[in-house]
């Protein structure tokens, strides 16, 4: 099943993907996610995903990031696995949706593009082991983890590279069935193909994840998980389309405007 979030007049609203169209229904995303028997939902209406406002599928209080997860990326870059995951922070101020904006900051000179598999939380995560992190997943979804490359060089930290408004576009939708272990994941720039690697060559799993980040902060309900990025990251211009698709979830298409 997958599902996106949409906003109709002033209300963000909850909608089950079916084919071209969107079904309303009467609940949160978090409700939904969480959801045994989404029939017993009350379905509300029918509407066209081509003439809605798409919004993030999720408000997460945080985006929990991981470096260097791609046995490839590694490769690519000749450095060693590393043996336990790499995590960063990205803040609730970075998320846009769909077809969303990505500012181009005017203090920056590199802006890069990072296509990543992201992980939803649907129930509050403490300590969690890898063998049960599946009860507190809700789905899958698409993230792009812009970052000011210039920055990151330039910083110790990576937290100024990679907070800058709009630099987490999520969605378009979570998919709540798909197996996150084997899963195509690519990246067109302007329709050329930059990045193209699979989930399997991830270092650390998603249950491994869930249970490395749980283990030091408490996950909330909404929170993503972003899980590292496959080889070929490289710059984004102002005016560029940015698309990245996952396999079974979809396509995040975004641009890039000037500050």
């Amino acid at each position: 099943m997958k599902l996106m979030g949409f906003k109709s007049g002033k209300t963000e609203k909850v909608g089950i993907v079916s084919g071209e169209k969107l079904i309303e229904i009467d609940c949160s995303m978090i409700h939904a996610l969480n959801s045994q028997d989404i029939s017993e939902i009350k379905q509300m209406k029918f509407h066209d995903i081509s003439e809605l406002e798409i919004e993030p599928p999720v408000r997460p209080s945080k985006i929990v990031c991981v470096g260097l997860n791609y046995r490839d990326h590694a490769k690519e870059l000749d450095m060693e696995l590393p043996t336990e995951p790499i995590i960063f922070i990205k803040p609730s101020t970075t998320v846009i949706g769909h077809l969303d904006g990505i500012i181009y900051p005017k203090t920056s000179t590199q802006v890069d593009y990072e296509s990543e598999l992201g992980i939803v939380i649907s129930k509050k995560a403490h300590k969690v082991d890898r063998k049960n992190a599946q009860e507190f997943i809700g789905g899958f979804t698409v993230v792009n983890d812009v970052t000011a490359r210039d920055k990151q060089r330039e910083d110790v930290q990576w937290t100024r590279a990679k907070s800058f408004d709009t630099f987490a576009p999520i969605g378009p939708c979570i998919d709540t069935e798909v197996d996150p272990m084997n899963l195509n994941i690519s990246l067109k720039l302007n329709n050329e193909i930059k990045q193209n690697s699979n989930t399997k060559n991830m270092i650390f799993n998603v249950y491994e994840l869930v249970e490395f980040i749980s283990n030091i902060m408490t996950l909330l309900p909404g929170d993503i998980i972003s899980t590292g990025t496959p080889p070929g990251v490289g710059p984004m211009q102002v005016g560029d389309e940015v698309e990245v698709e996952i396999e079974g979830i979809g396509k995040l298409k975004n641009y890039l405007k000037s500050e």
